[in-house]
């Protein structure tokens, strides 16, 4: 049986879970921390208030399990498949690939889209020639922006953004973007914070959504 997708976050939480190897002159920057105990603590304790709630009769306002297959972004014009990553050899999350019109991905150990809890979906802010990656508008997003989630079942999870917010990678502010939640939540990753001298990006952006009724 299929294992509740908060418990399956919970799991991977003991490992290495920020967005790294972002485009950015020849350097690729690699630095992750690692999240603390109390994330992956709270994330099980996601997965049995949804087993209450259910049992309980109360309904969260989420939708069935379904993997998502495409995101759209209307208000920055973004339109990507989404590959389905997991987590590479030394814990840190796989990215997608950097070369032209690199598509998202959706962690595949976080919930699917519209599920209770926080779904997680990363892309690139550049390409390797220098050109804008699928997410480089991330940080133009106001809140109440749609996200469309398409789903293998053929429906939509639609999200509206309530807001963004930038982390160092040394500093990750991990509970927040992974713990748990009583929703069904989204979040999109990409890197910021460039820096010519280095090549690397030093910070993450990351937008927070909410699936509306």
């Amino acid at each position: 049986m299929r294992n509740a997708p908060s418990a399956r976050l919970a799991a991977a939480l003991g490992l290495v879970v920020v967005l790294s190897g972002c485009s950015g002159g020849e350097v690729q920057d690699d630095r992750s921390p690692e999240p603390s105990a109390s994330t992956a603590s709270a994330a099980s304790t996601t997965s049995s208030a949804a087993t209450s709630a259910s049992s309980s009769g109360q309904d969260p306002a989420v939708m069935p399990e379904s993997a998502p297959t495409a995101v759209r972004i209307p208000a920055i014009g973004a339109d990507s498949e989404l590959l389905h990553l997991g987590l590479r050899d030394n814990g840190s999350l796989e990215v997608p690939p950097t070369g032209p019109d690199s598509p998202a991905s959706w962690y595949d150990k976080s919930p699917t889209p519209g599920e209770l809890g926080p779904s997680i979906l990363l892309g690139h802010v550049n390409e390797e020639d220098g050109s804008d990656g699928v997410f480089a508008g991330l940080r133009d997003l106001q809140p109440g922006d749609e996200i469309q989630i398409e789903r293998e079942d053929g429906s939509t999870a639609t999200f509206a953004v309530d807001y963004g917010e930038a982390y160092p990678k040394d500093d990750f502010a991990t509970d927040k973007v992974y713990g748990n939640t009583d929703d069904s939540q989204l979040r999109l990753i990409t890197c910021d914070g460039y820096d010519p001298e280095t090549g690397l990006w030093d910070d993450n952006y990351v937008v927070y959504a909410t699936l509306t009724p």
